[in-house]
């Protein structure tokens, strides 16, 4: 998947359309307009921004929105890898199944199994990217040993 698979509509853009529920109205437009069949992806960051989405969809039921990203919805409890999943599990039994949801924030390898039994569908981890430990690595080249067939 690429990011030309989807629209993704992130709290910048939902900024700059004046709302959530008028950045999903002006995605969709688009879309219709063109003919294109490019699924929607919204950002949420609170409980009532997934209710926003929740009613959109309820309202434009020709709408392109198939995801729902629930983004920083876990809290770390502490050291360690412990995280407070209470939001992102409310999060997931609002959406019901309507539609996927995908996890991001506070997403390693020693939290992806506490996030995952919340029941969402996709988990994204900016640690891949992030976090990542360079390995060194080099290409020698020996001439010497070249020969012309």
């Amino acid at each position: 998947m690429g990011l030309y698979d989807m629209v993704m509509i992130k709290d910048n853009h939902v900024s700059a359309a004046g709302g959530l529920t008028q950045a999903l109205t002006r995605v969709d437009g688009y879309l219709a307009a063109r003919g294109l069949a490019t699924p929607i992806e919204a950002e949420t960051r609170t409980l009532e921004e997934v209710d926003e989405v929740l009613a959109y969809l309820r309202a434009h039921p020709g709408t392109r929105v198939r995801r729902i990203m629930l983004d920083n919805m876990t809290k770390r409890t502490g050291a360690g890898d412990e995280l407070d999943v209470s939001m992102l599990r409310e999060a997931v039994a609002r959406v019901g199944g309507r539609c996927e949801t995908e996890a991001s924030g506070n997403i390693t390898i020693g939290t992806v199994g506490q996030i995952g039994q919340t029941g969402v569908t996709f988990l994204s981890s900016g640690a891949l990217t992030h976090s990542v430990t360079a390995f060194d690595i080099s290409l020698l080249i020996d001439q010497g040993n070249y020969r012309e067939h």
